[in-house]
């Protein structure tokens, strides 16, 4: 009889350590789901600033190969004068 009682004890343990594994990979589960969704929300936000960055980089430089090409033109034409004032030929 006490063999039963035994087995039975047992038994209940078993059951009680299955229930609260079964709680603990839930919660574990819940909490990867948790850490993966803040993972990418931070990623998100990280491409959200790295493309923000990439527009205004991409705007400069636009604004410098204006820039630039206006100050070819200035230098062209200075040259012109120059040359004209010297009395060279126009076209070298």
């Amino acid at each position: 009889m006490a063999e039963f009682a035994a087995d039975g004890a047992v038994e209940l343990a078993a059951r009680r350590l299955e229930r609260a594994l079964a709680v603990l990979e839930q919660r574990i589960a819940r909490r990867i789901s948790q850490a993966s969704d803040g993972a990418g929300s931070a990623l998100d936000e990280d491409r959200a600033q790295l493309a923000t960055a990439l527009d205004k980089s991409r705007a400069r430089e636009r604004e410098l190969a204006e820039a630039g090409a206006a100050a070819s033109g200035a230098l062209a034409d200075a040259i012109a004068q120059i040359k004209a004032a010297l009395g060279a030929p126009r076209g070298d």
